[in-house]
């Protein structure tokens, strides 16, 4: 019996340590006055991408950060996300634009609440305090998620696997945030183009034909299963995105896979030279 008691005592104070600050954003809207992801504007969102976000995927914190014009402009989209249903009929593409746009937002705006920093990891305490993956949710209809469930729970279950290029998690290894806002009418050629730019990076794919030897970002071993049951499955998703020589020689059989290490270092242009 004390050892039961004992157990039950970690295993709630464990589930205590865990939770860190909650922090919501957005706003909860009336039923009435939600609409379908299909009808969400992410026209300001678009704005702000291309004025603070370069073609590399850095952003320009510092400028926005102190530009209280367009703090309030993320603060107002994130707020228009919030008047999102979840249950009112929308087409995939829409809400696969919309679900990326809201992350890509919300990780933006938790960056900015903690900023000047250097990596994102600075804020995802393990045990206790604030972690900004699970502790800065937006309300979206009549539920507020965090960063962790929009991607777990949210997007990875839509079964689009290139959601992997398009979610940014606010550092160098991450893929680049685009200069431009996720649509439906866009998706398909943003998600491709965003899949081929990854995959042209050193740092996320290379290969030794001698040694047969691939080095993958590490994106593709967090998230396997979502490329296929195997590696062969895996390798052939991501195929279509590579050169077709490149393509012949990763399906030719018997080649042996490694990952890279994850650079965590803030996607900032302030400091994007110095890496």
């Amino acid at each position: 019996m004390r050892y039961l008691i004992i157990t039950l005592f970690v295993s709630q104070f464990a589930s205590m340590a865990l939770a860190g600050p909650k922090t919501t954003i957005g706003q909860k809207w009336p039923v009435a006055d939600q609409v379908s992801m299909d009808r969400i504007n992410h026209q300001p969102w678009d704005q702000l991408l291309k004025k603070y976000v370069d073609a590399t995927g850095n952003v320009n914190y510092t400028a926005w950060n102190q530009a209280s014009a367009d703090r309030q402009l993320l603060t107002a989209y994130l707020h228009h996300l919030s008047r999102a249903s979840r249950s009112l009929p929308a087409s995939k593409p829409a809400q696969l634009a919309f679900w990326i746009n809201a992350y890509n937002a919300v990780t933006v705006e938790g960056i900015l609440r903690v900023y000047p920093t250097t990596s994102i990891r600075n804020h995802t305490a393990k045990i206790y305090g604030y972690n900004i993956w699970h502790d800065l949710l937006l309300q979206v209809g009549a539920e507020a998620s965090s960063l962790d469930q929009i991607e777990h729970k949210i997007l990875r279950p839509l079964k689009e696997p290139r959601i992997h290029f398009a979610i940014v998690c606010a550092s160098h290894s991450c893929p680049r945030l685009r200069n431009e806002a996720y649509t439906a009418a866009q998706l398909e050629q943003q998600l491709q183009d965003n899949s081929q730019v990854f995959f042209a990076n050193r740092e996320n794919f290379s290969y030794n034909p001698s040694t047969k030897t691939v080095v993958l970002s590490s994106i593709l071993k967090w998230f396997a299963e979502d490329f296929g049951s195997n590696q062969t499955a895996q390798l052939k998703t991501i195929t279509p995105y590579l050169s077709p020589a490149t393509a012949q020689f990763i399906q030719s059989g018997n080649v042996t896979i490694s990952y890279a290490d994850y650079d965590w270092s803030l996607n900032d242009q302030k400091t994007a030279g110095k890496r």
